[in-house]
């Protein structure tokens, strides 16, 4: 590793900081669309801006690519930062949201952090080092029973209009499982199964941004990482993160 964990620590939750005076004054919040229901707010801008000055300044070795802002010239090391992830949700006043922070290098994710500060929850790993949760270690669920298992998903409202939408996965394993659940934020679902919370996570048509960090942190908690075909690898076009028993029992419903 490159960079320590515990001197990114205050920089991302200083940005968590940043998020929350904007959440605490929603009033005030000037929401605009980037695209039909794809939301910005002021608060998004300015997390993103502080996270590229201070990683830029912290770790001038690294380029930036931000969902925001977009790529700086160096993209071979890079900082992936989705500075809000789950907008819709922190522009309506609920709390599923997140500050997301991932560490690549020659295409290989070897850091994450994801802050939710509304929940009080750091998420954070480093590749070969263990993932935690505020501080303590954490794994995935030990469940092997698709049946019994608890499952998170995203509905794609920007990809409604593709004929391969996931409304007739979330069908096929809505009757094969004890339920779905739907928190708004990828960055957080991805950790929620490294945090053995739910037994598996799936969406298609993402960004690398909103799942860069919670990767890191999955796999180092034990879980599993493939496309709905079961190849591993990132593929933010189509994620399935599980703990690993659950997935040959999945995979036929993807």
């Amino acid at each position: 590793m490159t960079i320590s964990l515990a001197e990114l620590e205050p920089i991302v939750r200083e940005a968590g900081n940043i998020a929350l005076a904007h959440f605490k004054d929603l009033k005030h919040l000037a929401i605009n669309k980037k695209a039909p229901r794809d939301f910005v707010t002021a608060a998004d801008v300015a997390v993103e801006a502080y996270l590229k000055e201070a990683l830029g300044k912290k770790y001038p070795q690294f380029g930036f690519w931000g969902e925001e802002s977009g790529q700086t010239a160096n993209q071979i090391s890079r900082w992936v930062v989705d500075p809000i992830d789950g907008t819709h949700s922190f522009s309506k006043g609920q709390y599923f949201w997140a500050v997301s922070v991932a560490l690549e290098i020659d295409q290989e994710l070897v850091a994450g952090v994801v802050y939710a500060p509304a929940l009080n929850d750091y998420y954070s790993a480093a590749k070969g080092e263990g993932a935690f949760k505020n501080g303590e270690p954490i794994s995935v669920s030990l469940e092997d029973d698709l049946g019994d298992s608890m499952i998170a998903t995203g509905f794609a409202c920007l990809r409604s209009y593709l004929e391969d939408n996931n409304l007739q996965r979330f069908s096929r394993i809505a009757q094969k499982t004890t339920g779905q659940r739907r928190f708004g934020s990828a960055a957080l679902d991805v950790c929620l199964v490294a945090d053995g919370q739910v037994d598996a996570f799936w969406e298609q048509e993402l960004n690398l941004y909103d799942i860069a960090a919670g990767v890191v942190i999955a796999r180092e908690a034990g879980a599993t990482v493939t496309d709905f075909k079961g190849n591993e690898g990132v593929f933010p076009k189509q994620i399935l993160v599980t703990n690993g028993k659950i997935l040959a029992q999945l995979l036929p419903l993807m």
